[in-house]
C-alpha cells in the first residue's frame, strides 16, 4: 500500500521544527524526509538526521541529475528534497512529512497534486519577532531580514490544504496528528475564522 505526502512549511520563527519532532513521537508511522542543505550545520545539528550538508558544488551536481523532488534558495543557503528517498519511503507505506518552505511546497504540489499542505502559523507577528531574537544566534541585520522575510512567508497561507497557529505547542501538535490522519476539516484554510486568525496575527 502506498504511504501518503504530507508538505509542511511555516515563516521562520513560527516553531516547525519543534512540532514536528512532537509529531514523530506521537505517530510510529510517520517518516521525517531530511532535506540537503548547503548552510553549515548549527551546534545542535548532525547531518544525517538534521539534513544532509553538502557544499555548492554537490547541490549542483544533485540538480543536474535531476535528483531533486524540489529545490529552492532561502536567505543565502538552497535546500532540496532527495525524490528517491521520498519515493522509497512512500513505496514502503510510510506517511512521509517534507518539512519544506512554500516555494518547495509549490513544487511538489505541482508534481505530486496528491499530497497534503499544511502552514504554520505564529500565534502574532510580536511573538514570531521575539522567537527570532531569542535564538542568540543572529545579528540585528539578519533578525530584521528574517522578520521581513517570515512576514511575507505568511502571505502564501492561503495556498495550502490547511493551517495550524502554534500558540500552544500540545494543542498544536494534536491539530497537526489529526491533520496527519486526515481528520481535520476545522483546519480547512477555506476556513473564515482561520482567516480572521491570520488577519490578527498580521494586524494584531
Amino acid at each position: 500500500m502506498l504511504g501518503r505526502l504530507v508538505l509542511l512549511s511555516a515563516p521562520s520563527g513560527a516553531g516547525k521544527t519543534t512540532l514536528v519532532r512532537e509529531l514523530l513521537k506521537r505517530e510510529p508511522e510517520l517518516r521525517f524526509s531530511i532535506s540537503y542543505t548547503t548552510r553549515p550545520p548549527r551546534p545542535n545539528e548532525q547531518s544525517g538526521r538534521d539534513y544532509f550538508f553538502v557544499s555548492v558544488d554537490e547541490f549542483a551536481a544533485m540538480i543536474k541529475a535531476g535528483e531533486f523532488l524540489e529545490h529552492a534558495q532561502v536567505f543565502d543557503h538552497q535546500y532540496g528534497t532527495a525524490r528517491h528517498q521520498v519515493q522509497k519511503l512512500l513505496d514502503e507505506g510510510f506517511t512521509v512529512l517534507l518539512e519544506i518552505d512554500w516555494q518547495g511546497a509549490r513544487q511538489v504540489r505541482a508534481a505530486m497534486p496528491e499530497a497534503a499542505s499544511v502552514f504554520i502559523l505564529p500565534p502574532s507577528v510580536e511573538e514570531l519577532e521575539r522567537r527570532l531574537r531569542g535564538r542568540g544566534s543572529d545579528s540585528e541585520a539578519v533578525i530584521k531580514r528574517r522578520f521581513r522575510d517570515a512576514v511575507d512567508d505568511i502571505s502564501h497561507w492561503q495556498e495550502f490544504d490547511y493551517a495550524v497557529v502554534n500558540d500552544d505547542l500540545g494543542r498544536a501538535a494534536e491539530e497537526l496528528h489529526r491533520v496527519i490522519r486526515g481528520d481535520a476539516s476545522a483546519s480547512g484554510t477555506e476556513q473564515p475564522e482561520l482567516a480572521r486568525q491570520v488577519w490578527h496575527i498580521l494586524h494584531g
